[in-house]
């Protein structure tokens, strides 16, 4: 079946970076549409992230417009998210998501981030 699985949070200090890689498998991932969303304490989740099929097309929260960058590898079935110049304000869970036409969408389990001193 379907299955996304995200790494690569973990505890980083203000200013830091990480790399997140959320892997696919059971589907198409070429065909999807893939995006990052963050799950703050106490907050709902939102999108802060998206790419296009063939990566060509990206789009940022305003939020992380700039610090973060995100990419995709179709051979690994794998997409990234660079996280540069991290603050506390991106502590959260991040999720993977894919999406097509006429189908139904997938979610990974979620990573934890956690920006701290």
């Amino acid at each position: 079946q379907a299955q996304l699985v995200e790494s690569g949070g973990g505890l980083v200090q203000p200013g830091g970076s990480l790399t997140l890689s959320c892997e696919a498998s059971g589907f198409p991932f070429s065909y999807y549409d893939m995006s990052w969303y963050r799950q703050a304490p106490g907050k709902k989740r939102e999108l802060i992230a998206h790419i296009s099929t063939s990566g060509a097309i990206t789009n940022y929260a305003d939020s992380v417009k700039g610090r973060f960058t995100i990419s995709r590898d179709n051979d690994k079935n794998t997409v990234y998210l660079r996280m540069n110049s991290l603050n506390p304000e991106d502590t959260g869970v991040y999720y993977c998501y894919a999406q097509s036409e006429d189908v139904p969408p997938h979610w990974g389990q979620g990573t934890q981030v956690t920006v701290s001193s």
